[in-house]
């Protein structure tokens, strides 16, 4: 695998640690602005605000941006978002350097999977996504334990000045290892609306919101599922996270040969696998050991449904695939919210603790079922099985390397 890819992973851990961190650090944040942890909670949804916001909006003001570039600029405004967070002197700044953190989120997941793509042959781009998205797994099993620990010992404004390094170190790498990648001189913001507006592509999305939502109805309410249900101290949260973050990355690194092999199988499979785990665990949660292992396995198959998802559209944009890979981030965050809402529906409204598992099964069998109408109106499609990420200029194995350009 190219060198690049691993410049794009470790860009992709440091948006991972400061999307998720903020969900450890709320008690302390709360006490520091002199706020409660619901109304701190709401930091946690600007982030949001900024994804669902930014990825379409920075990928469309910047589609006539050489890649590369683009990939700096986007780095550098969530290097500014996150040293505007650990300086923020009230609540309302904090707030306002979350959703300026997120604007870029979306647009740079967007832009560098079609930038990995690009770096490998055909058969190997869903791996090339994957390995970026490993560094998304990697920050929950790294980054956001470690950086919770630091903000709970030394103040939530030095996780986010840990944040902002990593930042400039990503960019850094950036610079160094990702080769130009021109933008297609046919392209332009027209050709990718319209490739976002393609019947194939809305229906990979909405599979990504009602698929993905099933993982968060329950992920959002694991540490309160420790406690209460499973029997476990507070202190075993983070160990709980810790496995659900380990496969996280089991699932990143199965889902790239996977679905390079056979793309609509992978995302079938794994769509029904998570709505059999999230069943089990309804059930599993009573016994402690079962309980454990099935949190890996729900952090497996859910994340195992990102490439190929990201890949669908993708390929169903064609030749204009940026917009519709940075939205699908924007889909994956709206999944985030209403699986959220969704779950804590369920728990609010008496279901128990246990409810948000079976409202997170029933989220993902619409998801599976919509992927299953695409596939049906699909079939007619006889390139399915060879098409490929076609934008973005010469493939790098077509040309010798060449430095970035400044113009």
């Amino acid at each position: 695998m190219p060198l690049a890819l691993l410049a794009l992973a470790v860009s992709a851990f440091g948006i991972g640690t400061t999307e998720f961190v903020m969900m450890g650090l709320l008690p302390n944040v709360a006490d520091d602005l002199g706020t409660s942890v619901p109304t701190a909670g709401h930091l946690v949804s600007a982030y949001a605000i900024g994804v669902v916001v930014g990825a379409p909006l920075l990928t469309a003001l910047g589609s006539r941006i050489p890649r590369k570039r683009m990939l700096l600029l986007l780095m550098a405004l969530f290097v500014v978002g996150n040293l505007a967070s650990a300086l923020a002197p009230g609540f309302g700044w904090l707030v306002a350097g979350r959703v300026l953190a997120g604007l870029p989120h979306g647009a740079f997941f967007g832009v560098g999977a079609v930038v990995a793509a690009r770096l490998v042959r055909e058969d190997r781009q869903a791996r090339a996504v994957a390995t970026m998205f490993l560094g998304l797994t990697v920050a929950n099993i790294l980054g956001v334990p470690a950086a919770t620990l630091l903000g709970q010992h030394l103040g939530w404004r030095a996780t986010f000045l840990v944040v902002t390094v990593i930042g400039l170190v990503a960019m850094a790498a950036l610079a160094r290892l990702v080769p130009y990648v021109p933008v297609d001189e046919r392209q332009g913001l027209g050709r990718e609306i319209r490739a976002l507006g393609r019947p194939q592509v809305l229906l990979g999305l909405l599979t990504a919101v009602f698929g993905f939502a099933g993982v968060f109805a329950v992920y959002s309410y694991l540490a309160s599922m420790t406690t209460e249900v499973m029997g476990f101290g507070e202190s075993t949260v983070t160990v709980v996270l810790a496995l659900f973050g380990l496969g996280m990355t089991g699932g990143a690194l199965a889902a790239g040969p996977l679905t390079d092999r056979a793309l609509r199988p992978t995302l079938y499979g794994s769509l029904a696998a998570l709505v059999l785990a999230l069943v089990a665990f309804r059930f599993t949660i009573h016994v402690p050991w079962l309980a454990l292992v099935t949190v890996v396995v729900l952090g497996a198959v859910g994340f195992m449904t990102t490439t190929p998802l990201q890949m669908l559209v993708m390929r169903k944009a064609k030749d204009a695939p940026t917009l519709a890979s940075a939205s699908n981030h924007s889909a994956f965050n709206l999944a985030n919210a209403g699986g959220a809402w969704a779950g804590g529906a369920a728990v609010a409204a008496g279901w128990g603790w246990t409810s948000p598992t079976l409202v997170g099964a029933g989220l993902t069998v619409i998801g599976l079922a919509i992927a299953a109408v695409a596939g049906l109106l699909d079939r007619a499609d006889t390139t399915e099985g060879t098409s490929r990420v076609v934008a973005e200029g010469p493939r790098p194995a077509d040309r010798t390397a060449q430095p970035e350009r400044t113009a």
